[in-house]
């Protein structure tokens, strides 16, 4: 399966977020040195997760990210979706002009099998809410 490294990364700090014992917002600087992540790749990544309603940020000392909704209504294919991210098996995908995989005007031959498996993935990251993990 193709899950860059950012998908990974983002599932990661919101995880950490979460599992918070208090609602006291988390600096992105305490995500980084908990779960050794570039600190300069998580300011990009929560730019997409503040704009696709994941956290929001509080302001002033004390300040960092909290989840903007329950935890149990957020799913680890709503943070992958909201940076921008595809569930992807290959990078066979129909477009307009045909499938990247062969070059043409039609399906690959394997198009519906990797189709299908992507949809399977999906519906079971689509499953697992924040409050399950």
């Amino acid at each position: 399966m193709i899950l860059t490294t950012k998908a990974r990364y983002a599932v990661m700090a919101i995880i950490e977020i979460s599992s918070q014992k208090t609602s006291k917002p988390l600096s992105l600087n305490e995500i980084a040195k908990s779960q050794n992540i570039s600190l300069s790749y998580l300011e990009q990544i929560f730019t997409h997760l503040k704009k696709n309603g994941i956290v929001k940020s509080i302001k002033g000392p004390g300040g960092g990210y909290i989840l903007s909704k329950e935890k149990s209504q957020i799913t680890v294919s709503d943070i992958i979706k909201a940076i921008d991210e595809p569930i992807k098996m290959t990078r066979c995908s129909l477009e307009k002009s045909g499938c990247i995989a062969t070059n043409n005007k039609t399906k690959c031959k394997t198009h519906h099998l990797w189709h299908g498996l992507e949809n399977r993935i999906y519906d079971y990251l689509n499953s697992i809410s924040l409050d399950k993990l």
